[in-house]
């Protein structure tokens, strides 16, 4: 018996106590079998490393891309068929505390730079893109690369409800360690292949994957609410509510993923925040191919009454 054999049979009998879990390193070489039939997409995971966190004034210095072929019925996820990963100086130094996260340094970028046309090339086939915090990686991506502009976007950070589940948290490195394995994090490639992991296994009571749960969600439109001129006394009853404050416009807004769910917080709004009056509201429609961008979506009229 080999070493590795012998591991695996110490791994084995671990696993199978109720007082250890085993953990295996991700094996990105591994190829799932291919997907058969004429229904079977291709989506592409993507993920960056940037100077900061500042779409607006921070630059992009590593894209990576899997481009895996799945089933839009079934979620059931299948070969990985091309994979892309390139470094970019983005003409300022970068940040220590940049780098303390993923390690990238000035020498390492110096002088590089992401092939457009190559990108363009993986993206041709895919039909929805796929990141782990799309509001993120979205809104840097699309002034650097607008290819990713006309696609379809899906967040697994966002679309998928992994408390339902029964995972607390929906940080990357800790929904693998729930999944039963282990990457060197931080760096974009490393990154995808452990989403497109998580993404494969099957989720909950559902019968189908994660994946299966994102594409679901993509597919439904969501708003944006915007309480227009909320009175100042009601910003801590909006925090609590879940709004957020947007520094630009300087307004509270909220996510909601039903037109059932805007009815519901307009009334919230008329009572909690406008003390029952007649306020004319802003609400933004987004779809998989406006979603997470910083472009506003379908904006419509709505009043407390």
């Amino acid at each position: 018996m080999s070493e590795r054999e012998e591991l695996e049979v110490m791994a084995a009998k671990l696993a199978a106590h109720p007082d250890y879990r085993v953990l295996r390193r991700l094996d990105t070489s591994r190829q799932r079998p291919a997907l058969a039939g004429t229904a079977v997409r291709h989506a592409a995971i993507v993920d960056t490393e940037t100077t900061g966190t500042d779409p607006t004034a921070d630059k992009v210095i590593e894209l990576a891309i899997v481009v895996v072929e799945y089933s839009p019925v079934t979620g059931t996820v299948g070969r990985v068929l091309e994979t892309y990963d390139a470094l970019e100086d983005p003409g300022m130094p970068i940040p220590p505390a940049s780098t303390a996260i993923h390690g990238i340094t000035d020498a390492m970028v110096a002088g590089q730079r992401i092939d457009d046309a190559r990108v363009g090339q993986l993206l041709e086939s895919v039909g929805i893109v796929i990141a782990h915090n799309a509001g993120f990686d979205r809104k840097f991506l699309e002034p650097r690369l607008p290819v990713f502009a006309a696609l379809a976007w899906g967040c697994s950070w966002q679309e998928v409800p992994w408390s339902d589940a029964g995972i607390a948290s929906s940080k990357l490195e800790y929904l693998a360690y729930r999944h039963g394995f282990f990457y060197d994090g931080h760096r974009a490639e490393a990154d995808c292949h452990a989403l497109l992991e998580v993404l494969s296994q099957p989720f909950g009571v559902t019968g189908g994957t994660a994946l299966k749960v994102l594409l679901d969600s993509a597919r439904n439109p969501s708003f944006r609410l915007w309480a227009n001129s909320s009175p100042f006394e009601t910003k801590d009853v909006l925090k609590r509510r879940g709004y957020w404050w947007d520094a630009g416009r300087r307004c509270w807004s909220v996510e909601v993923r039903a037109q059932e769910a805007v009815q519901e917080e307009l009334a919230w709004l008329r009572d909690a925040v406008y003390a029952g009056k007649n306020v004319e509201l802003d609400l933004d429609e987004f779809d998989a191919r406006t979603r997470y961008a910083a472009r506003e979506g379908r904006r419509t009229k709505l009043r407390t009454k």
